[in-house]
């Protein structure tokens, strides 16, 4: 049965005219008829009597119309949140970054689109980048912001990568250091220098993909998060390789240096979402509003 026909039947029903409902429906009063017609035959019954003067519903008719609006009240509802979804009065969106991308990236994307989109609900996932993937492939994300990686090329062709920036690597020293006066230095000027790293196993991906062949840092402290790290170097006890994300801004204890463009590392920063699946709409949305939250990263590294 057609959706159309119930909507005659019931404004045909509630003016008690099918001359009346023709013109609210702007229909001929011919189209209605037949429809009304067309009706009655779906369902074997009578649903009006015609009368001298409009018409009047039969028992059965009047047994239907309920149902009727029933129906069409659903599909109104259904269809108006769909609008909502649309327009982004409603819905949620479910970010994952990984640790230094929520330093500055993703909460100035998430405020600008809460700004613009104060209905949908957001949450943020924080965790290293094949986690994220995982989440995003499972369901349990919406979009990802995920880095490259030495091991291989980033979600093994399950998603669609959207560049975001290019980030560079900063090299924090502090502010007695010898080189701190420097704005670029060589990774060979500061072979004698100890490194402070957040883990023993984690860095070494990090090593591998910033350092060059043969280039082998001396590895003193172990400081997990970037507080630890940074107090490290600030007290001198050795120098850090700093992704620009997790820089808002250089503390006053702290240099931060580029290296030369021969020494220099730029690890890539996609959004991520799901290959061969339909992107929201707050996905979509949100992708512009992550790009604009990314000019600007990748020329000054420091953000």
């Amino acid at each position: 049965m057609e959706t159309q026909l119930l909507q005659v039947f019931r404004t045909v029903a509630r003016s008690g005219s099918i001359t009346a409902a023709a013109r609210q429906l702007r229909f001929t009063q011919s189209a209605v008829s037949r429809q009304i017609a067309a009706l009655e035959t779906d369902l074997g019954v009578r649903v009006f009597d015609r009368l001298p003067r409009g018409v009047a519903l039969t028992e059965q008719g009047r047994v239907l119309l309920p149902h009727a609006e029933a129906i069409l009240d659903r599909l109104a509802t259904a269809q108006q949140s769909l609008d909502d979804l649309h327009r982004l009065d409603a819905g949620r969106l479910r970010v994952g970054a990984f640790p230094t991308a929520v330093a500055a990236l993703v909460p100035r994307a998430l405020a600008s689109f809460r700004s613009a989109y104060p209905h949908v609900a957001l949450s943020l996932i924080e965790g290293l980048t094949p986690g994220l993937l995982d989440r995003l492939t499972a369901g349990a994300a919406d979009v990802v912001v995920v880095s490259s990686s030495p091991a291989g090329p980033i979600g093994g062709g399950h998603v669609d990568l959207h560049h975001l920036l290019d980030e560079r690597l900063l090299v924090a020293v502090s502010r007695g250091h010898r080189l701190a006066r420097r704005r670029v230095v060589r990774l060979a000027e500061l072979a004698e220098d100890a490194f402070v790293v957040g883990s023993a196993n984690a860095e070494d991906t990090l090593l591998r993909a910033s350092l060059p062949s043969g280039f082998q840092p001396r590895i003193d402290i172990v400081a997990a998060e970037w507080t630890g790290k940074l107090g490290c170097v600030a007290a001198g006890l050795g120098v850090a390789l700093v992704p620009a994300l997790a820089m808002r801004g250089t503390p006053a204890d702290i240099a931060l240096l580029r290296l030369h463009a021969d020494d220099e590392s730029v690890r890539r920063v996609f959004a991520a979402t799901v290959a061969g699946r339909a992107v929201p709409p707050a996905v979509t949305r949100f992708l512009t509003h992550l790009r604009e939250a990314a000019h600007g990263f990748g020329d000054d590294p420091r953000g």
